[in-house]
């Protein structure tokens, strides 16, 4: 950590701005050894969960020195950055929501990341009009959006932390200098990228020294994330969006560089410093539904998550789901899935570009015009016609054309946090696939997002307006669906996953077999899933697939397609007697970390919501 410190203040006088004294004299402790992963934590103080033991201890680190909720989410991702450099990073983007202790209210920032300002409708496609490749586009300048990542973490601390931006990034710089074990969801990752990172230099000698992954146990450094951590810590977010660090960006993306040897096509993109500097954090309301007398708050457009949850959970709100049984459960929640995902896809946008209908889509008579639709015996078939917000009256029949979900990047991450005042933070951050556009950003140690291949190439359908083509400072639409539920104003739970647009299908699942099947959250977290997104078949996790509910399901007529696993979620609870519980997977992408600052049997502190 000395050294870390250092390398610091001496980046810091050179700039001629130099950390307080504060951070020079009492940096956060590195951990001794390196922490263990367990699913599930009960205790005092605050609570972090994520997919990384080493992020949630650096998260905990700041808890336990006296930081907020929203001090150690920026911790625990700035280490996610380090340790899940293939699913979030300083070249990303994401959404979080806030849940204020104090004034009992929930805000959110959206920090997804926008196309250039020069960008068309016609992104995507090549000089025949037709779409290009679907790799071409991923692992290319093209597909990279203005990050937005810095801009959140900085948004979030002026507004609700109490620790500046160099505290909070002294965890993961240490650990970016010093390394943390490689283990085998690493090495696997590492691997399927093989080909894509051989052709970028930058990314070759990071990600595959000496030409191969690195193995399971070694130690990964990434000395180039600790330097561009610390500059970040001495000029703030200003360093991507007005600085040295945002030319090196934009250098990369106009001119990826790739090893002249690799047979690989890589296009251009048009980022330039003018879209960084354009680039700003939405500050926005929550969206909100009642279901089962709580408040269930997650994330407005440019993000789908948040609706789509919401009108999932409408359309379920008139069926006692836990007086079903499993099979009936299960149909119940697909249909709904399906139903709202026919929604998502026709009319959720970006609304700086298009008329989304939000409070239609959240509207409990537009859903119960949706849920009357389903039948108990019978599954609708896919793709299922969308409804209109505007007329919910009824029980129409199904009409008009269907927009399909088109792809959108799995490879993102999800933490959860909560303080000893009782704030708490739910945090989705990406940068698309997993590993991006695979891209490493020269001596900076940070792979470029690939987000606006999230954007749809073409219009999904002809006949309709497609809400989420390629436009100039346009973001494109996520289902990113952080997620926060109260009671009479006080928190009950937060939660959210990573998984493309299977995110909305693992948090609407993990709610009802919490909410409505009773399951512990841990249990509910790792529930084998089915996502539905209006699609002919349904992804089912080996625990459905393997199971006789299959065969009960397809009687219905419900199709289905094996799926290795869905998601990877994480939250945090509040327990009736005032601690806090973290939850994370027991076994997806390798098992998550749950922690707390005093477990559950040491003495409770004395400060009010400890």
């Amino acid at each position: 950590m000395r050294a870390a410190l250092a390398a610091a203040l001496a980046l810091a006088a050179a700039l001629g701005t130099a950390p307080d004294a504060a951070h020079a004299a009492a940096p956060p402790p590195a951990p001794q050894a390196p922490p263990v992963k367990q699913p599930v934590a009960v205790g005092y103080g605050g609570a972090v969960a994520s997919v990384d033991a080493d992020a949630s201890a650096a998260g905990i680190e700041v808890l336990r020195s006296g930081g907020n909720a929203v001090d150690a989410a920026v911790a625990t991702a700035a280490a996610l950055g380090v340790t899940e450099p293939y699913s979030a990073g300083v070249g990303g983007g994401g959404y979080l929501v806030y849940y204020d202790a104090k004034r009992r209210r929930v805000s959110t920032l959206d920090g997804r990341e926008t196309a250039p300002l020069s960008a068309g409708p016609d992104l995507f496609l090549g000089a025949d009009g037709r779409p290009l490749p679907a790799d071409e586009a991923a692992t290319s300048g093209l597909s990279v959006g203005t990050p937005g990542t810095p801009a959140t973490w900085e948004a979030a601390l002026d507004a609700w932390g109490s620790r500046p931006l160099a505290d909070v990034l002294a965890p993961a710089e240490h650990l970016a200098r010093e390394g943390f074990t490689v283990d085998a969801t690493f090495r696997q990752q590492t691997a399927d990228n093989r080909d894509r990172f051989a052709a970028f230099p930058a990314s070759a000698r990071l990600f595959l020294p000496g030409g191969e992954p690195p193995a399971v146990g070694s130690t990964f450094t990434n000395p180039d994330l600790a330097h561009t951590y610390a500059l970040l810590a001495a000029q703030g977010a200003g360093a991507v969006y007005r600085g040295a660090l945002g030319r090196d960006i934009v250098r990369t993306v106009r001119r990826p560089p790739v090893d002249p040897r690799a047979r690989r096509v890589v296009r251009p993109g048009d980022l330039t410093a003018r879209d960084l500097a354009a680039y700003a954090v939405k500050r926005q309301a929550p969206v909100r539904v009642s279901y089962r007398g709580l408040d269930v708050y997650g994330m407005a457009p440019s993000s789908s998550g948040g609706t789509t949850v919401g009108e999932a959970l409408n359309i379920l709100e008139g069926r006692d789901l836990a007086r079903l049984d499993e099979r009936d459960y299960l149909h119940r929640f697909l249909e709904a899935s399906r139903l709202a995902f026919a929604d998502r896809n026709r009319w959720v946008g970006d609304p700086a570009f298009e008329d989304v209908p939000t409070a239609g889509l959240l509207d409990q008579r537009f859903a119960d015009s949706r849920a009357c639709l389903i039948r108990d015996g019978a599954a609708l078939a896919s793709p299922v016609p969308p409804g209109d917000p505007a007329a919910p009256a009824g029980c129409p029949p199904a009409a008009g054309p269907a927009a399909p979900t088109p792809y959108e990047g799995e490879s993102t991450t999800h933490l959860t946090v909560a303080d000893r005042w009782g704030n708490v933070v739910a945090y989705t951050l990406t940068i698309q696939q997993t590993g991006g556009s695979g891209i490493t950003v020269p001596g900076r140690g940070f792979l470029l997002n690939n987000e606006l291949t999230d954007f749809s190439f073409t219009p999904v359908d002809p006949a309709t307006h497609d809400p989420n083509l390629p436009g100039p400072g346009k973001r494109p639409r996520s289902s990113m669906a952080p997620t926060v539920v109260l009671h009479c104003g006080r928190p009950v739970l937060a939660l959210g996953s990573p998984g493309g647009a299977t995110i909305i299908t693992t948090v609407v699942q993990t709610l009802l077999g919490h909410l409505d099947r009773g399951l512990p959250l841990v249990d509910a977290i790792a529930a084998p899933r089915a996502s539905q997104r209006n699609a002919a078949r349904t992804d089912l996790e080996p625990g459905l697939w393997d199971s006789p509910l299959r065969a009960r399901l397809e009687a219905l007529g419900h199709s289905f397609r094996p799926v290795a696993e869905i998601g990877a979620a994480t939250g945090v609870q509040r327990l009736p007697d005032g601690r806090w519980l973290a939850a994370a997977e027991r076994v997806r992408r390798g098992g998550g970390s749950a922690m707390v600052v005093r477990p559950a049997g040491t003495a409770p502190p004395r400060t009010p919501g400890g």
